[in-house]
């Protein structure tokens, strides 16, 4: 019997805001949940121990990085993801498609698969949905995603239409491949930037079956209000009962507003990116800290921040260490970030469970940014 299931445990009147409970094998999580990026099996510049002092219940994994470097059978060898990086909280890997599609001229699309060729080393490899199976079946995780074609968001009607049949084909497919018990496989939604296809697509997978669905294909360089309005195309067509993930999304304002378009769950390399290159989150929007204006500044990265960087350190100091290449730096501005965000999450829950959330939106965009949903496009 499966260890997986998910529990609507309240919507908030007047948003398709959620609370909720995603059991997976490795603990229960709190819905809705940012999830931070471990691309490699390691959250970078983060222990896992960290992970846990910051709040994180569940991690991700990539698939294609691990299979070229170290290899899942290495990874299934040492007991699967969660021995080898020493993570004792959930773990979601995804399958390898935006990356595989992502490599452009190194690769060739088939109904049979993807051919592709290593950016490390240039060896030929070849993707389906079984081998991603097998590979994710190896890595172990509590969630494993669909293999599924995830096109620019500037192709053609007809493009999109032929990527998304082809994704709910390949997801039968995995289906049929994926026999792991313990393991939730996801579908996910592709369509492009046209509603009619994504409705499609989510009506499709949904006679599948999945214990949960991802929205594919979408933070990958549109205008935000476009993204916006494929959520609102997207989600009504989703089970209620079954946990919504939206794929590649970070930034405070989209976390906000995939939630009150009916979001369970997201995840992004934006906190940890921009950490190390010195970009930090605040309540009053980002901040640069190499800038020269923070030379002298011996507040905190957030003065209503209680992270371990917060509590301990000053701008001044965490410059100075970007300016002379000290590891700690980026190290505290990850650490930061990370909690800033699952702290968001936190008040996010808070104001569902108060049925405050529109109220909660209107004093975060009040301080951060200037109103930067409605002005960022």
């Amino acid at each position: 019997m499966s260890k997986f299931s998910y529990e609507v445990i309240k919507t908030e009147v007047n948003t398709g805001a959620r609370l909720g409970k995603l059991h997976t094998p490795h603990g229960t999580i709190d819905t809705p949940v940012f999830m931070p990026v471990g691309t490699r099996a390691t959250v970078k510049a983060m222990t896992p121990r960290e992970l846990e002092e910051v709040g994180a219940r569940i991690i991700l994994g990539n698939t294609y990085h691990l299979y070229l470097r170290p290899g899942h059978e290495l990874i299934k060898e040492a007991g699967g993801l969660h021995s080898f990086m020493a993570w004792p909280g959930a773990i979601l890997t995804d399958s390898g498609g935006f990356q595989v599609f992502s490599l452009g001229d190194l690769r060739k699309i088939t109904e049979e698969g993807v051919e592709f060729r290593s950016h490390i080393d240039g060896s030929k490899h070849f993707f389906t949905p079984e081998k991603v199976m097998e590979i994710e079946m190896a890595l172990g995780a509590d969630i494993a995603m669909a293999f599924d074609e995830c096109p620019p968001h500037t192709v053609s009607y007809d493009y999109a239409k032929e990527a998304m049949e082809r994704t709910t084909r390949w997801a039968q497919r995995c289906l049929l491949a994926h026999d792991k018990e313990e393991q939730a496989l996801f579908g996910i939604v592709q369509g492009g930037m046209y509603k009619d296809l994504r409705e499609i697509s989510a009506k499709d997978l949904v006679s599948l079956d999945f214990p949960g669905y991802a929205i594919g294909g979408l933070s990958v360089g549109e205008p935000k209000p476009l993204m916006y309005d494929m959520l609102e195309a997207t989600v009504p067509f989703l089970p209620f009962h079954k946990p919504r993930y939206l794929m590649g999304v970070g930034s405070p304002d989209c976390l906000l507003e995939g939630v009150l378009r009916g979001i369970d769950m997201f995840d992004c390399v934006l906190p940890t990116r921009i950490a190390r290159n010195g970009t930090v989150f605040t309540g009053q929007g980002k901040i640069v800290i190499r800038n020269a204006l923070y030379k002298n500044d011996h507040s905190p990265l957030d003065a209503e921040c209680g992270c371990y960087a917060c509590r301990n350190f000053t701008k001044a100091y965490i410059r100075h260490l970007f300016n002379v290449d000290e590891i700690l730096g980026l190290r505290l501005t990850t650490i930061h970030n990370l909690h800033f965000l699952l702290e968001l999450m936190q008040k996010i829950r808070e104001a569902i469970s108060n049925d405050d959330l529109l109220s909660f939106r209107e004093e975060f965009y009040s301080k951060y940014n200037g109103n930067c949903y409605k002005n960022e496009v």
